[in-house]
Parts: structure tokens; C-alpha cells; sequence
């Protein structure tokens, strides 16, 4: 295990603003995990599990300690008419979804190119092109700090819902976790719902969808390494149906998805371009140019700066279309997760 005190997490982040950690530790072996349950340096501090640091804001120095899950494995199961695999937290979630499709195990193909870490994937439940982690997950299994004991959760016991699970609530400081258990049926069933992929029709075929989402994904969101960004960073809003149909009476063209009995779901991204938001800035941080749903820092980008612009854009939607927008990305103060309305109002 790597231990750093007073330890940078600029790049460690794909939003790369300036931030530290009291202590930053790297766990590579489940080995490590007694030693730093029971280390006293950061008895009573907090902490934080950080994976591939795609969906986390740091708006100040963090005031405990930071674990990087770098846990590495995969195994796989046949199940007769399915594949299970057992993969542990740390490995690449696009990697992954690239080395099962490469193998004959489709399922994962509508999300390719998600940012982040496997053991991120449950804690966001991540979704796009209308498919969710809640869709192919068979279990999570977890590591208790308090004792460490183990607990493997059935995928209904997890709480998944939109961007959510138990992960981001009751268990989000008081369990790490540590694999993730992925059920992918032989019998292929694409998901042709969303966006491009309705074109596929009856051609569709594994790989090309994940070839589809590769190149949407890859034209309108910038990549982390050359302009800062941790993709989406407002949730898509689920509003009542009376408001979202009236909505669309004024704005034909809005786009409306169903989103359960008496609810539908907007698209925050279009939201926010109606608003005219596409390149606004506040500092080096911006709305980005092609897709308004990413916020992105230019270089030089504060905290601040970030925070600023998304209280910016959540204000000016709520005052055209009466829709308050949510961040997906997780905000963390000095001692734990907040929010934007904590830090900013």
C-alpha cells in the first residue's frame, strides 16, 4: 500500500482543479484493507473512496483521508445461459466493456466510453442510451470499515434507482466496495431506444452499437485529458407529467422521455442550451460549446469558478422553465460530501 500525506488530488480528478488530501492511500491488494481499517493516524477523520475521480468535485482541500481503489481481477463464469462476472473494483469500466464485447459477451455495449472505475458504477447506478448498471448487475460485494467483515448485496437489495443506490446513502461511509457482479444473458436483446441507435434497426449487432455510442459519445463530449470535464454534470430532471406536458405545448421540440405513472423525464442538456448557455464562462471554467450538459475547466479552473457557473446555469433554468436542475456530479467539501446548494446557495 502507498501512503502520501498532504497529497494532490489535481490529477487524480478529470475535472483537474486544485485540491489535497490529509493523507492519500492506494489500495492495490485486499490485504491492504486491515491495515488502513485499523491504522490510528485517521481514526475519526473522514473518508473518501476515490476510483477513476470522473464524477467527483473537490470544492476545497480535503480534511481526512482519500483511498484510491486500484483492486484488479476478472473472472468468469458460465452459467449456461448466461456469463457471470465477478470483477473487481478497480479495473477500467471502458476496458471492460471492450474486453467482454472482444469476447463474445455482449450486454455492456450501450455503455461504453463511461468514464470511471467498476466500483463507481453501482454507487451512480450509470446509465446512457437507455440502458443502467441495475439492468446487468447480479451483486456488489462490500468491505465494512467498522470490523471488517464482508457483505455480498443482491442487485435488489441495492437501492438502484436514477443515478442513485444504498451506495450514496447509508452505505457511502461505512462500506468500501470491492467487486461487483455483472449477469450478461447469451441471448443478446439490444437497446436501440435512444438517440442514433434507433437507425441500427434490424442490422443492429453488438459491436455496432458500442461502435455508435463510441463515436456519439466521442463527438460531443471532450476528453478529460486535453479539457478538464466529468461528463454530464446535471442529472436529466424527472418533473410531474402536467409539467412537462405544458412544457411541450410551448416548446414543441422539447425533448420528453415517460419516466414512470405520473412523471416524465427532461433533457437537461437541452434545457440548458435553450438557454443560450453554450460557451458562457466564469473564470476558466465554461458550458461546453457542443454539449451544453458538460461543464468544463478551460485550464487554470478554481473550485470557485466551477461552482459559480453551476449555480449560474441551475438559476437561469429554473427562471425560464420552472425546472430545478440537480448535479450528478458528487460535490466534496473538507469532511465529507455536500452539495451546491450547501456551498453555494
Amino acid at each position: 500500500m502507498k501512503l502520501q500525506e498532504h497529497a494532490s488530488l489535481c490529477d487524480l480528478t478529470t475535472l483537474a482543479l486544485p485540491a489535497t488530501a490529509r493523507w492519500l492511500a492506494t489500495l492495490e491488494t485486499s490485504d491492504d484493507l486491515e491495515a488502513l481499517r485499523c491504522d490510528p493516524r485517521w481514526a475519526g477523520q473522514p473518508r473518501l473512496v476515490l476510483g477513476g475521480g470522473s464524477n467527483v468535485l473537490f470544492t476545497c482541500n480535503f480534511d481526512g483521508l482519500v483511498v484510491l481503489n486500484r483492486l484488479r481481477g476478472i473472472e468468469v463464469v458460465d452459467e449456461g445461459e448466461s456469463w457471470l462476472l465477478h470483477v473487481a473494483a478497480g479495473e477500467n469500466w471502458h476496458e471492460l466493456v471492450r474486453t467482454t464485447l472482444e469476447r463474445g459477451m455482449a450486454g455492456l455495449e450501450n455503455l461504453a466510453l463511461i468514464p470511471g472505475c467498476v466500483g463507481a458504477a453501482p454507487v451512480q447506478n450509470i446509465g446512457a442510451y437507455g440502458v443502467e448498471l441495475a439492468r446487468v448487475c447480479a451483486y456488489v460485494d462490500t468491505w465494512r470499515w467498522s470490523d471488517g467483515q464482508t457483505e455480498r448485496l443482491d442487485a435488489s437489495h441495492c437501492r438502484f434507482g436514477y443515478r442513485d443506490s444504498l451506495f450514496k446513502h447509508e452505505y457511502q461511509e461505512s462500506h468500501l466496495i470491492t467487486a461487483v457482479g455483472l449477469r450478461l444473458p447469451k441471448v443478446w436483446q439490444p437497446v436501440l431506444s435512444y438517440g442514433p441507435l434507433a437507425a441500427l434497426g434490424d442490422k443492429a449487432s453488438a459491436q455496432a452499437v458500442f461502435d455508435i455510442v463510441c463515436a456519439t459519445r466521442m463527438a460531443k463530449l471532450p476528453d478529460p485529458a486535453v479539457l478538464g470535464n466529468a461528463g454530464s454534470f446535471f442529472k436529466n430532471p424527472v418533473v410531474a407529467l402536467g409539467l412537462a406536458e405544458g412544457l411541450k405545448t410551448i416548446y414543441p421540440s422539447m425533448p420528453l422521455y415517460p419516466a414512470g405513472e405520473g412523471q416524465a423525464k427532461l433533457a437537461a442538456g437541452w434545457l440548458i442550451e435553450q438557454c443560450g448557455l453554450k460557451g458562457f464562462a466564469i473564470g476558466q471554467a465554461a458550458v461546453h460549446q457542443e454539449q451544453a450538459l458538460v461543464l468544463v475547466n478551460r485550464g487554470g479552473a478554481t473550485a470557485h469558478d466551477l461552482l459559480a457557473l453551476a449555480r449560474h446555469v441551475r438559476d437561469t433554468v429554473v427562471e425560464r422553465f420552472g425546472v430545478e436542475l440537480e448535479h450528478e456530479v458528487r460535490f466534496m467539501g473538507a469532511r465529507g460530501e455536500t452539495s451546491l446548494r450547501e456551498v453555494m446557495g
